[in-house]
């Protein structure tokens, strides 16, 4: 057995064979074939990471929404420490949690109107799950169809991923989902025609962070008309943009009077500590739906870990800092450097960037062009890579990753989703000099021509995998 000691003393060639015998080979080659995993963190504090030979590097991924308070903020440090010293209660079913009931009371003050009933699951596929079975009680069993966007990613659960709108979670799941097109309320009218008297919820995400796109205040609240007229309950997920991401302390919150039925939100309300989730719902439709002796349990407060005490505490933490140091306001600050710097790149490198998207800290770059001989690579590569219609694309962005990694020492990722743009999405503890240096960083790299990039990328790190 091994113990933590020797974990912690694991290469990284050590943990990639433990990885291929015990937990998955295909990551570890899916992975290192684009270049990722070659290396392990030593240590992490704030933006920046420690590699194992001492190296640092600027994390400008924000742990994929998860880091908006950066790696190991020292009050989420603080709090989970102070909750082992003082040996407190970590979960049980007959007792009450002053940490669950405080955190209730933070999530209520901060969402607008009645979002006052707050549920805390684990993740954030179990939120959506949780979200839109509270939907399915609210009208009592009767109604059989839900609604999902095409773009849409919700998780990859048997049940999320079937709300998921993306291709390649195309499997079994709950029944009478249908799909409407993002932004397009003719196509969402039509399809709740096409239901009439039988849609109980419509899932949407009012910043869709896979594929950097968004809903207009005009559709947004078109929605919210259609809901009303139709009863339908209205489900916002904003899981990676909640807590300040896009410039407002959820996204929809730019749009005054705009309240969903049911917010979902995990990611960062955990601080980057705590695995823990949230849906959150309006006054009315918790009690049509849950506020009874029979049905008091029947939603996620009878789940195992819900409101295990040190994720409560890390999340009533991580709220209270989110708004004492004002993170929308942080996020506007990345974004008044990383708007107008990453368009004057669009235009600088037209053939190389197609477009550039984003509001706040959380921004898509869309790396186009490439050299022809990527053509030929991609009938030679190996299995599925071959038959992936996106990987050209992903190769040469992937190039582009791998050379600001490389030569500035910042590390940004991909989307597996969309048109896979380049993500710049930094924590809310990152400095704007920081955001302008990856503008400097990446007007270098497409400097120097996405030929050579990817020639560099393929010999350092495909080849050999091939």
């Amino acid at each position: 057995m091994y113990t933590l000691d020797d974990a912690e003393k694991l290469q990284v060639d050590e943990v990639h064979d433990l990885y291929r015998r015990y937990v998955n080979k295909s990551q570890v080659s899916l992975m290192t074939s684009f270049g990722f995993g070659r290396e392990l963190v030593r240590s992490a504090e704030g933006a920046y990471l420690t590699l194992d030979d001492g190296r640092r590097i600027l994390d400008l991924t924000g742990g994929v929404g998860v880091l908006n308070h950066g790696h190991n903020h020292p009050r989420i440090l603080a709090a989970r420490e102070r909750f082992a010293r003082d040996r407190r209660m970590e979960v049980h079913k007959t007792y009450f949690s002053p940490y669950l009931a405080a955190l209730g009371h933070n999530l209520a003050e901060v969402l607008p109107g009645d979002l006052n009933m707050a549920f805390l699951p684990n993740s954030g596929a179990e939120a959506v799950e949780g979200a839109v079975k509270l939907a399915y009680k609210f009208h009592n069993g009767k109604r059989n169809t839900v609604l999902r966007a095409d773009c849409a990613f919700h998780g990859k659960l048997l049940g999320s991923g079937g709300l998921t709108g993306q291709a390649q979670f195309a499997f079994p799941t709950i029944p009478g989902v249908d799909t409407f097109r993002y932004g397009d309320l003719d196509s969402v009218r039509r399809v709740v025609a096409a239901h009439r008297g039988d849609v109980y919820a419509l899932l949407i995400e009012p910043f869709s962070a896979s594929t950097i796109q968004w809903c207009s205040e005009e559709f947004l609240r078109g929605l919210r008309e259609i809901c009303d007229r139709e009863k339908i309950v209205l489900i916002f997920d904003e899981i990676y943009t909640g807590w300040g991401k896009t410039g407002s302390l959820f996204h929809f919150m730019r749009y005054p009077g705009l309240i969903p039925d049911v917010l979902t939100t995990s990611k960062s309300f955990g601080g980057g500590k705590s695995s823990i989730s949230a849906f959150v719902a309006r006054e009315p439709v918790f009690r049509k739906a849950y506020d009874n002796l029979g049905d008091s349990l029947m939603n996620s407060t009878s789940t195992t870990y819900y409101g295990f005490g040190e994720e409560c505490a890390t999340a009533l933490e991580a709220v209270n800092i989110a708004m004492e140091d004002d993170y929308p306001a942080r996020a506007r600050a990345l974004g008044a450097v990383l708007e107008p710097g990453l368009e004057r790149l669009a235009k600088q490198y037209p053939d190389e960037i197609g477009r550039v998207a984003g509001a706040g800290a959380l921004w898509g770059v869309f790396i186009e062009g490439g050299p022809r001989i990527l053509d030929l690579i991609a009938k030679l590569a190996p299995g599925g890579m071959a038959r992936d219609p996106r990987f050209k694309t992903k190769l040469v962005t992937c190039a582009v990753i791998n050379a600001l990694y490389e030569d500035h020492g910042i590390f940004t990722y991909y989307t597996l989703n969309g048109d896979n743009p380049l993500i710049i999405g930094p924590s809310l503890v990152t400095e704007p000099e920081e955001a302008e240096r990856v503008i400097d960083a990446l007007d270098d790299v497409l400097g120097r021509g996405l030929t050579g990039l990817v020639a560099r990328f393929i010999k350092q790190k495909v080849s050999s995998q091939w």
